[in-house]
């Protein structure tokens, strides 16, 4: 771990945080994806049923927990006050993600590291996982871009979410050059989701200049 992976997770905890903190405290997930915290909450269970069985750290094994469970914790929580959730502009169909993912995941998984079939369906998972992710958002900047106007916490979410994967991206190119890393797979999927935030920095940015509200153009 170095220092750009360090502050991409803090930025992903703190993400996640500001939005438990926004649904607790507004007693309400409107403006929230219900579609992209599953999606979320799908990545974190492929990524790491591993908990158990691969022992990488202390520091990975604490955050492979936060993460699954913040992940449930907010699927719970928007359960709790599903009678705000605006289905309505939530409609993203998220098979045209999860089915192309797992597809591509089936196509290009790495070796496993063991052999068995256990350890093969491990890789598709974890392979499948880094494709997810990098596409999970897509329902939450649809359904803030239906909705036009954005609420100060969930626009925060957004970008705290946004800028742990700039700081990852980061982090693998700083591994290649100093470590070798190879992870074509990892770096096309993390540019992908990347560039996915572009045009909503944008706008984030251009408002904090202004002094205004968040409004995407519809």
């Amino acid at each position: 771990m170095n220092l750009f992976s360090f502050i991409g997770d803090l930025l992903h905890v703190t993400s996640i945080l500001i939005l438990l903190f926004k649904i607790k405290s507004d007693r309400s997930c409107a403006g929230i994806s219900l579609k992209s915290q599953i999606l979320f909450t799908i990545v974190f269970t492929t990524r790491y049923l591993d908990l158990f069985s691969n022992y990488v750290s202390f520091y990975i094994t604490i955050m492979k927990i936060v993460y699954l469970a913040l992940s449930y914790y907010t699927l719970y929580l928007m359960n709790k006050f599903k009678f705000t959730y605006d289905k309505d502009h939530d409609t993203f169909r998220v098979q045209y993600l999860i089915v192309p993912c797992l597809v591509l995941a089936i196509i290009t998984y790495g070796e496993p590291t063991h052999p068995g079939f256990f350890s093969l369906l491990l890789e598709i998972l974890w392979t499948f996982s880094i494709y997810l992710e990098s596409v999970a958002i897509l329902p939450q900047l649809v359904l803030v871009q239906r909705t036009g106007e954005v609420e100060l916490l969930t626009s925060n979410y957004i970008v705290c979410l946004g800028g742990y994967r700039a700081f990852y991206f980061i982090n693998w190119i700083y591994r290649i050059f100093i470590d070798n890393w190879s992870g074509k797979i990892v770096m096309l999927a993390g540019l992908i989701q990347t560039a996915l935030y572009i045009d909503f920095f944008y706008y984030y940015f251009q408002s904090k200049w202004s002094g205004g509200k968040l409004v995407l153009p519809n």
